[in-house]
């Protein structure tokens, strides 16, 4: 542990790093609040927010000359950690160049690259590219695609989506039409106003489970009494992320594909949280062997470094949604983001993927799972912890009751560590460079949280 001169943990002299000053910082943060609108959070009554002056490895450096491990990869993103040597050569060469060009009518090397690498590591029958600007447009392409499929080619009433209670697809229309429509953050604002879809039950069997007739039931009877409605089922692999942390079955995940295949429906797989080895496997889908119609990704497909989604389908659902190599006239996905396809992003994203496949990422993932395993498993000894449940590198506390986010976050800065709970659930989902004491101190901090709120129900 490092200290100022004041004792103060994890804080270094602002001089020395040579940070802004105290002032420098409070009129910054006083103009954060007057003029900017943070994620989640409401005008009125804005959460407090710490100042990140720069950030390396897998630390955070604040204006105060605090150091906080940043045990969320910047919301599952940044799995390399910050100053990646070969992700920062990559943009300033690609800056060098061009950092942006429309993709209508134009085409560049990055975005190529790009397509041919997510081509080779995604499932194989995925062999078409929708390269866009974001995760929850990523969703929203493949809902598109879906919906296209069917109508090209002159099918009518295939116009709604089945999922799974639990979910989290994103905060654009489309998206949230398929989040949970009871519990979800969406839920209560926006209930009457978004499309309604069918929803099936949360996957029951949880990961290493068997899954039985009886789990997969009701979503068969959606299936069977809605099936000419459905243009696809839209899941999330294996771990349903903001929806709770709920890691479910690969047998139940294979059932699904199974009766797809059955009804003759389209299954879309949102890997953007699960996607690039988060799970222990390089798609969260590979757990079950299971290839889908359409995949979308985002997060961690730029390293954390810029914002870029992408969705791959099948030849088959790619030419449905043109109409069928059969139809006269062929029919274009109206879909053109003005950053699709951006060259610095699909720069970016093409060195972080070919490093994390240079890496020897799964070792790394395997042993975070084992550690974080024995040091959060403590934590079921608290009457204040509900469950505790690790897979890959994804760590979650489940809370009894509801999680004081500002209380605890000011908590964890004091063992400088950073997370952003939310519900009951305070998780962790580190970089994967992250080393073994970088990570022990991450787990220490939850199991502070844990401890000082099993002492106030005492």
């Amino acid at each position: 542990m490092s200290t100022n001169v004041d004792g103060c943990p994890f804080m270094t002299s602002r001089k020395s790093q040579d940070l802004p000053s105290l002032q420098q910082t409070q009129d910054m943060l006083k103009s954060d609040k007057r003029t900017l609108w943070h994620p989640y959070s409401d005008i009125i009554r804005p959460n407090s927010c710490l100042a990140v002056d720069r950030a390396s490895g897998v630390t955070l450096t604040l204006e105060d000359g605090r150091k906080l491990i940043d045990g969320m990869s910047s919301w599952w993103a940044a799995v390399h950690g910050y100053g990646v040597p070969e992700l920062d050569a990559a943009a300033a060469s690609q800056l060098g160049k061009m950092s942006h060009v429309m993709f209508g009518g134009l085409t560049h090397r990055p975005a190529v690259e790009l397509a041919e690498l997510l081509v080779d590591i995604t499932p194989p029958p995925l062999q078409k590219c929708f390269l866009s600007d974001s995760g929850s447009v990523a969703v929203e392409v493949a809902i598109k695609m879906a919906m296209q499929f069917w109508r090209a080619r002159g099918i009518t009433g295939r116009t709604r989506l089945l999922t799974v209670r639990g979910g989290y697809h994103g905060d654009t229309f489309g998206a949230m039409a398929v989040c949970d429509p009871q519990n979800g953050m969406h839920a209560e604002m926006f209930h009457g106003t978004l499309k309604e879809h069918v929803f099936a039950p949360k996957p029951a069997p949880k990961f290493g489970e068997p899954c039985t007739d009886g789990d997969m039931a009701e979503f068969e009877t959606l299936l069977n009494s809605h099936s000419s409605e459905i243009a696809a089922v839209v899941l999330e692999p294996i771990v349903q992320g903001a929806g709770g942390m709920h890691f479910y079955s690969v047998e139940y995940l294979q059932r699904v594909r199974s009766l797809c295949d059955q009804h003759g429906v389209l299954l879309i797989l949102d890997e953007i949280a699960t996607g690039f080895g988060r799970t222990g496997a390089l798609f969260a889908c590979n757990h079950a062997g299971v290839s889908p119609d359409v995949i979308c990704l985002g997060k961690a497909l730029t390293g954390g470094y810029l914002t870029l989604g992408a969705t791959l389908a099948t030849r088959e659902v790619a030419e449905g949604v043109s109409g069928g190599r059969s139809s006269s006239t062929s029919v274009p996905l109206m879909h053109g983001p003005t950053f699709m396809a951006n060259p610095l992003a699909c720069a970016v994203a093409a060195a972080s993927v070919k490093l994390l496949l240079e890496s020897p990422w799964l070792d790394r993932v395997t042993a975070i799972e084992a550690q974080l395993k024995e040091e959060l498993a403590p934590c079921m000894e608290s009457p204040a912890v509900k469950d505790v449940r690790v897979l890959g590198a994804i760590g979650v506390v489940e809370m009894a009751e509801p999680v004081d986010v500002q209380r605890t976050q000011a908590l964890l800065a004091t063992h400088g560590v950073w997370l952003r709970p939310f519900g009951r659930l305070l998780y962790t989902m580190p970089p994967f460079v992250t080393t073994p004491a970088e990570l022990s101190q991450v787990a220490g901090g939850m199991r502070a949280v844990v401890e000082e709120t099993g002492l106030a129900l005492k």
